[in-house]
């Protein structure tokens, strides 16, 4: 009876070792995946740095938040307004935010430290994907005697918020010209701009942002405007050679009121992206939540900005490599990393 108990106990455990054996694919899946099961099941709570007042990388912070908070609801991502990109890539150097948005010419001076911030090299940055074009608008009155950029000599121009993208690149534009000592230029954003230009305390405002921008529209409802052309000087002064990242674009006619033909600019890139050492599950399903078919249609309804949006400008402009996250999703996208993109 003994030896029948025993053969019998030795038999079950046999069938139920295989029983498990034929199991053990799934959890062996699970068992590679055990941060993803994780925190599918704990809340955790993240920053999404947008930007000034009237800009548009709050407009798309916002609406990216809520998108993926939406779809995954393990997420809570708090949009959160900042100086711009500046002080985004700041914010991700000191682990101060979980994402941002910001500009592809900091992002590739911040990684080569020429720019200001309390880390000399500011390499913890890690981009996600490029998001949309942002073109360097200079407002004036359409009555001044304003018509080139060297008409700004002597005039006052509110240039962006300090620490912002659109204030560096107006820094940059303006010293290259060997104007920036010849204006009095003044850290205001977007939206106090419009209002002080709107109420004849500023001749000028500068704006690095996609159009239409709500500011400028706000300013145009309350005085007739006029685009100055930043194309010519650009080319003629080598501006394009020194700062490569910049390329050249068109404000079509008819953004912005009595705006009758396009006018040429330069543009910079706004960029998506993240902290280095952010869980690779936040970004990767961040992307699955923006970049499905319901989350651009989203994206699109919330700004028109967000109508270059697409899988195949994805990795457009990328100056510093993807987040991990970032380069599992597009690997799954069939997309071809180029090397520089790699950590």
């Amino acid at each position: 009876m003994y030896r029948s108990a025993s053969v019998a106990l030795t038999i079950a455990i046999s069938l139920w070792a295989a029983f498990l054996a034929g199991c053990s694919p799934e959890g062996e899946d699970e068992r590679k995946q055990p941060t993803r099961t994780l925190q599918s099941r704990q809340k955790v709570s993240l920053v999404f740095n947008g930007g000034p007042s009237g800009g548009t990388f709050n407009y798309f912070a916002n609406k990216m938040s809520a998108l993926i908070t939406e779809n995954e609801k393990w997420m809570d991502i708090t949009p959160s307004g900042s100086g711009g990109s500046l002080s985004n890539i700041c914010a991700l150097n000191l682990d101060q935010a979980d994402m941002a948005i910001l500009y592809a010419g900091d992002a590739f001076l911040g990684r080569n430290g020429k720019l200001d911030c309390e880390e000399a090299r500011m390499d913890h940055v890690r981009t996600i994907a490029y998001l949309y074009g942002a073109p360097a608008q200079l407002v004036v009155r359409r009555d001044s005697d304003i018509h080139s950029v060297r008409d700004l000599k002597g005039k006052i121009v509110a240039v962006g918020n300090a620490g912002s993208g659109a204030a560096l690149s107006a820094e940059r534009f303006f010293r290259h010209l060997r104007l920036w000592n010849e204006i009095d230029h003044r850290n205001l954003g977007y939206s106090e701009a419009a209002a002080n230009f709107g109420a004849g305390r500023v001749d000028a405002f500068w704006a690095l942002v996609g159009y239409p921008n709500c500011s400028i529209i706000e300013a145009a409802t309350h005085t007739p405007i006029r685009l100055i052309d930043l194309h010519g000087i650009s080319v003629q002064s080598g501006f394009y050679d020194l700062y490569p990242f910049y390329v050249f674009t068109k404000i079509p006619s008819g953004t912005y009121a009595g705006q009758d033909k396009a006018v040429a600019t330069f543009q910079d890139s706004a960029l998506w992206c993240a902290r280095k050492d952010l869980d690779e599950d936040v970004v990767y399903l961040g992307l699955k939540a923006i970049f499905s078919e319901q989350g651009l249609e989203g994206m699109r309804s919330a700004h028109r900005a967000a109508r270059s949006m697409s899988e195949a400008h994805a990795l457009d402009n990328l100056p510093v490599p993807l987040h991990p996250g970032a380069i599992r999703f597009w690997s799954e996208r069939g997309k071809n990393i180029p090397a520089i993109l790699l950590p």
